[in-house]
């Protein structure tokens, strides 16, 4: 008797930054894996520590084209879409498709496989908002006309899609509203404010803090946010979401710099620029509802997951250093 061998589960962007940490959670659980990345700014290096197991495939492919999977598919985590505003704003109309096209493809997917899947929604759905902590009823306040929209519109066109394939199609579609998250296999070229500080910093060259620094983000350890997306996607209360994951404390832009420069000991001095255009003045999410259904909140102090980043960063640009130097 033939042994059929166990459904996948799908992650698109499984080799950047959160979804290579996803796909490696996924692994040490014990399911197959396949992730989908065009390697626009996911590397093979992040995933390359499960490619000597036989239940992880890399496939390089651009979801806003079909693709064909002939295994099983038991869930779709489509994490696929560059997060930070210098990656997605090289090519916004493909940002735009990433998160329309690309989530449209992967739903029908979902649909012919009779599979679970999640989409990795943001908090920038809120745009720059008028009211903290952002609870998940909250509308936003996003423009439509400015370099952020090919990012903050097209997440906000996914979720609807979400929503309708659910209701028309009985997709069993669920949707995670991530806040800002950081910590080791970021890009150190990222472009967003915890590792542009770090790199900076070790660097010893001035940080730059775009307006006053008073603005304010959340930011969420990235062990603790995979944790939340395997909740939602494992909750077996019918949770369709959206629901918000990130951390609750609230930090200055100037706190944060304060508190990269004295774990790295730097010398670096502070360099103010003009705000950026449509840079959200708050972010806070409101996680009751993530605390109520899922039984999840964020465990990693800020200081804690700094330790962690500052050390894994140090490491990669000295290897690199080496490379180049060689």
């Amino acid at each position: 008797m033939r042994v059929m061998p166990d459904p996948v589960t799908i992650v698109t962007g499984g080799a950047g930054f959160l979804g290579s940490h996803l796909c490696t959670r996924l692994i040490e659980q014990g399911d197959r894996v396949i992730a989908i990345d065009n390697l626009s700014t996911g590397k093979r290096a992040n995933v390359a520590h499960l490619e000597d197991t036989n239940r992880f495939t890399l496939v390089e492919h651009d979801i806003i084209m079909p693709i064909k999977i002939v295994e099983d598919v038991a869930a779709i985590y489509n994490l696929a879409c560059p997060a930070s505003p210098p990656k997605y704003q090289i090519d916004p109309i493909h940002t735009l498709r990433t998160s329309i096209d690309g989530s449209q493809n992967m739903l029908e997917l979902a649909r012919q496989k009779s599979a679970r899947i999640l989409q990795a929604s943001t908090s920038e759905v809120y745009g720059d908002p008028e009211t903290t902590p952002q609870p998940e009823s909250y509308k936003g306040a996003v423009n439509t006309c400015g370099p952020r929209a090919c990012y903050d519109e097209g997440k906000r066109a996914a979720e609807t899609l979400f929503y309708e394939y659910r209701k028309r199609h009985h997709v069993d579609a669920r949707i995670a509203r991530i806040f800002n998250t950081y910590g080791p296999r970021m890009d150190p070229q990222d472009g967003r404010v915890v590792s542009n500080f770090v790199v900076q910093a070790l660097f010893g060259v001035d940080l730059t803090i775009y307006g006053n620094g008073q603005q304010t983000r959340s930011f969420c350890y990235v062990d603790d946010l995979i944790d939340g997306l395997m909740r939602l996607m494992a909750s077996t209360d019918g949770v369709s979401g959206p629901v918000n994951l990130g951390n609750p404390r609230e930090f200055s832009v100037l706190m944060l710099a304060d508190m990269v420069l004295e774990k790295t000991r730097s010398s670096s001095k502070l360099r103010f620029l003009d705000a950026l255009q449509d840079d959200p003045r708050q972010r806070r999410p409101d996680i009751t509802l993530a605390r109520t259904i899922l039984g999840w909140q964020p465990s990693t102090a800020l200081t804690d997951g700094l330790d962690r980043m500052i050390a894994h960063f140090a490491q990669e640009l000295c290897c690199q250093s080496k490379v180049a130097v060689s």
